[in-house]
Parts: C-alpha cells; sequence; structure tokens
C-alpha cells in the first residue's frame, strides 16, 4: 500500500510539473506575440517576418504534447525532451521580441535589450538540436538502444555547453542584432571559436540520433517496431513538404492575411509532436500502415489528377481555342474529364501500392476473390471446408485451423 501511494505522489507531482511548465511556455509565447505585434517592422536579423508569430504558435504543440506524456508516463524521457524543445523557444523567442522591442523599436526606453539578445541565441539552438538528438536516441522507451550509445548523451550535453559558453563569450556582434556590441564583460576568442564549432557538431548529431533509431528499428518487434514506424512515416512527411512549401512561398495566395506556405509549414510543424504523442501514447497505433496507405494513394492520386488537369486544359486551349475564343470551355472539359478520371485511376493507384509496399494485404485480397469465384461452383462440401481453410491460413495466417459443420437434421 505504501509503494502504490508512493508511485501515486510522484505521478502526481510529474503531472503537476509538466503542467506548470506548460503554463510557462504559454504565457511566455503570449509575451513574444504582444511584442511581436508592438514591433511591428522593427525586426532582428534572420526574422521571417509573420512568419515568426506562427512559429511561435505551432512549437506550443511540443510543450502540449509532452505535458500530455509526463502525466501518463513520467518515466519516459520523450515527454520531458518535448517540454524542454517547448520552454527553449518560448524563452528564446520572448527574449528576442524584447530586444527587437528595447534596441529597434523604441531604443532607450526598455533596459537589457542586449542582454535579452545574446542569451536568446544562447539558448535556440541547444534546445531545438540538442534535444532532437536525444529524442531520435531514446524514442520510443525513453532509453538508449544500449549501454553503448551513452556516449551520445554525454556528447550532447558537452556540445550544448560549448555552444552557450562560446555565444556567451564571443567578442563579435550579437547575431540578431548586428549593430550591438555583446554585453558580457569577459569575453574570449577562444571559447568563441570553441562555440563555432559546437554548432554544426549538433547538427551531425542529429544523424548519428537517427542512426540509433534506424538500428533500434531494425531490432524492434511488435509494438516498437510500431512506434517508431510512425516517427519514419514523419521524417517522410517532412520531407515531401520541403518543396511543397518552397513552391507555395513563390505564389500569392494568402488566407486570412497569412501566406498559404505559411499555414502549411505551420501544419507540418504541430503534426511532428502530435506524430510522437501517437506512437508514445500508442492511440491507434496500428492505424500507421492505414496511414501510410492512404497518404501513397492519394498524394500519387492528387499528383496525376493535377497533371492531368492541367495537360487536358493546355490541349484543349490550344484544339479549342479558334472556335471558342476563351470562353472557358477547356476549363470545364478538363474538370469533367478529372472528375471522371477519379475512380478508375484511384482504383488503379490503389493496386499499385498495395502489390509493391502492402504485400500480403494484396495476396490476401487475391486469395479471397479467387475462393469467391470457387464458391459459386463448388457443390462438394467437404471441398469447400478444405477450401476455406487453406484461404484462412493464407490471409490470416494462424497457428491452427479447424471448421466444424453441423450434421443436417440438427
Amino acid at each position: 500500500m505504501t509503494d502504490r501511494r508512493g508511485a501515486a505522489a510522484r505521478l502526481a507531482w510529474a503531472a503537476w510539473a509538466a503542467w506548470s511548465l506548460w503554463g510557462l511556455c504559454v504565457v511566455l509565447t503570449a509575451v513574444a506575440l504582444v511584442l511581436f505585434a508592438i514591433n511591428g517592422d522593427a525586426r532582428p536579423a534572420d526574422s521571417y517576418g509573420s512568419l515568426d508569430a506562427v512559429i511561435d504558435v505551432g512549437v506550443l504543440g511540443f510543450p502540449t504534447v509532452g505535458a500530455v506524456i509526463v502525466a501518463r508516463q513520467p518515466g519516459n524521457a520523450i515527454g520531458w525532451l518535448l517540454l524542454a524543445t517547448g520552454l527553449g523557444n518560448a524563452v528564446s523567442q520572448a527574449l528576442l521580441e524584447y530586444g527587437a522591442f528595447s534596441l529597434l523599436h523604441a531604443p532607450g526606453t526598455a533596459p537589457g535589450g542586449a542582454w535579452a539578445g545574446l542569451v536568446a541565441d544562447a539558448v535556440v539552438w541547444p534546445s531545438v538540436a540538442g534535444t532532437s538528438v536525444l529524442m531520435f536516441a531514446l524514442f520510443p522507451t525513453g532509453h538508449l538502444p544500449s549501454r553503448r550509445w551513452r556516449w551520445l548523451v554525454w556528447a550532447v550535453a558537452i556540445d550544448a555547453t560549448a555552444y552557450i559558453a562560446g555565444t556567451l563569450f564571443d567578442p563579435r556582434t550579437l547575431h540578431y542584432f548586428p549593430t550591438v556590441p555583446n554585453p558580457f564583460p569577459a569575453v574570449s576568442p577562444v571559447l568563441s571559436a570553441v562555440g563555432r564549432v559546437a554548432a554544426p557538431a549538433l547538427g551531425l548529431g542529429i544523424v548519428l540520433g537517427m542512426a540509433a533509431l534506424a538500428l533500434r528499428f531494425r531490432r524492434a518487434r511488435g509494438v516498437e517496431r510500431l512506434q517508431i514506424s510512425w516517427m519514419f512515416y514523419l521524417a517522410a512527411l517532412l520531407f515531401v513538404s520541403i518543396p511543397i512549401t518552397v513552391a507555395l512561398s513563390s505564389t500569392n495566395l494568402e488566407v486570412g492575411a497569412i501566406p498559404v506556405d505559411e499555414l502549411v509549414f505551420a501544419g507540418v510543424l504541430m503534426a511532428v509532436p502530435l506524430a510522437i504523442g501517437v506512437a508514445i501514447l500508442r492511440y491507434r497505433l496500428y492505424d500507421i500502415d492505414v496511414v501510410i496507405n492512404r497518404t501513397l494513394v492519394y498524394g500519387a492520386l492528387s499528383l496525376t489528377l493535377a497533371a492531368a488537369y492541367v495537360g487536358s486544359v493546355l490541349l484543349l486551349q490550344v484544339i479549342l481555342s479558334p472556335v471558342t475564343r476563351g470562353s472557358g470551355v477547356a476549363v470545364a472539359v478538363s474538370t469533367l474529364l478529372v472528375a471522371g478520371l477519379f475512380r478508375p485511376v484511384r482504383s488503379r493507384i490503389q493496386s499499385i501500392v498495395d502489390r509493391r509496399f502492402f504485400r500480403r494485404r494484396y495476396d490476401a485480397a487475391r486469395t479471397l476473390a479467387a475462393f469467391g469465384s470457387r464458391l459459386r461452383d463448388e457443390l462438394d462440401v467437404d471441398a469447400l471446408g478444405n477450401d476455406l481453410q487453406v484461404v484462412v491460413h493464407e490471409t490470416m495466417q494462424p497457428a491452427h485451423v479447424s471448421l466444424w459443420l453441423r450434421e443436417s437434421g440438427r
């Protein structure tokens, strides 16, 4: 009974600490957004304009999912790492907006602007890159694949410390405010050089973390393998989203005065912690195969129909332009053509995806279809029973198959 009460107390404390950190992230993000609105066009260097505010809101997904994980699995380090990512970003963005207010928007009205810019630079990269390395290495159990990987944790800690020290002691001007000198009283060119090496080293650490995750996936079975599959799906989603956001950034499409590419980026950013939370908490975990299948099918379908639509519009405009003279007939005909192609193209793509990536499902569907054809012509009950057992064994692959038939007259 005492052990149970102690476990409940630790769980309650962990949940309280996690949601308190989440509340702090929300407050700091709100401060950053208010200052962002006040600062207007007074932006620090490397600013993305309105995308800065979108990122601030999107990153809140990390501490939110982290708090949920800690509240349910306080021993899993992934939840605490997500909270660290959110807190580091929130602190950095709030300080950065305060620095922009103090140094650019209203110089001389608020003290400590240079210090705010300096600390923001020292915090943001370790909180994002450092936690990412550890997240890959510890996912999904919160423990390393083996003791051989303990050096990676120490390397991340040392590298992050070196980056922070190198940033604080850098004798050059501030990164986000290039006209402002470093306010730190004891600068050091040596530590500054160490910090400049530490930044790309953290990037290399992400590759090593992914290698640890790949090694874990090779050895994983059952639920753990499905959990890691969610991470691989997320990585593929992020990779595919890059050319899409780049293409959208060249357009002027907006939704509520916010560029569409920024909304897409925010959606992808929020999908990162969501996918991690789904994998850790095992919520609808076994749907990963369905998610991947639908993504492949409808992604290929969208590209195919879009290419068919554009090609038919251009072709019909060339053919019909002497007759229609820009009346829009080509667009209408192309729309009807694409609508008619939807079902047959989707069926064809579904068959290709199942045959190439989901072979077991494809073979099971073919087996059931063949059995259905035999069922219409088979009259022998014994032969039908044998066929049914073969079909069940090939599609479901049970350890044992038995068939009981009720005798006639009973």
